[in-house]
């Protein structure tokens, strides 16, 4: 009888801890969907052209990382999002503002989300809040430093 107890109680705890690990880890497997790493290199690429974002997340976290190894005065990247009615537009109006406001013309209110301009071997990055995003709308991200936007340039989705 004794060894029944015990053994009924070291199963109770093990169905805890499996209860306990579960909700867990499935809170990180939400977390990990709301969230990206995009890599960029000296080449001017990113390493994704598409982007799904999941419309259960409330915010979002891009992380960009330039693998490459120019500085960012010469092949710097960076990250923007915007409607994409309104990409080209401000990555023409980001070439006046200059690296010091990382190619985003200050207050530009068509801007959604950006990064800084980084350079080889340094990462950034930028959590925006999805509830501000229509899946009905279509959207851009690219890189605003003069001249990427021809090749650095992807769609976001909501769903």
């Amino acid at each position: 009888m004794v060894l029944f107890y015990m053994f009924k109680m070291r199963s109770e705890a093990m169905k805890q801890m499996i209860l306990i690990a579960t909700t867990l880890f499935s809170g990180l497997a939400l977390a990990e969907d709301c969230a990206m790493t995009i890599d960029s290199t000296d080449t001017m690429q990113f390493s994704t052209s598409e982007m799904v974002v999941p419309a259960s997340c409330d915010s979002y976290t891009v992380t960009l990382k330039h693998t490459g190894t120019l500085p960012r005065n010469i092949m710097g990247h960076n990250w923007v999002l915007s409607k994409t009615a309104d990409a080209q537009a401000i990555a023409g109006d980001g070439v006046g503002a200059g690296l010091n406001n990382d190619y985003i013309k200050p207050g530009d209110g068509r801007v959604i989300a950006y990064t800084k301009v980084i350079g080889g071997g340094e990462e950034t990055s930028v959590t925006f809040d999805v509830n501000a995003l229509s899946a009905d709308e279509s959207y851009q991200f690219f890189c605003s430093f003069p001249g990427h936007i021809g090749v650095m340039k992807g769609a976001l989705k909501v769903q």
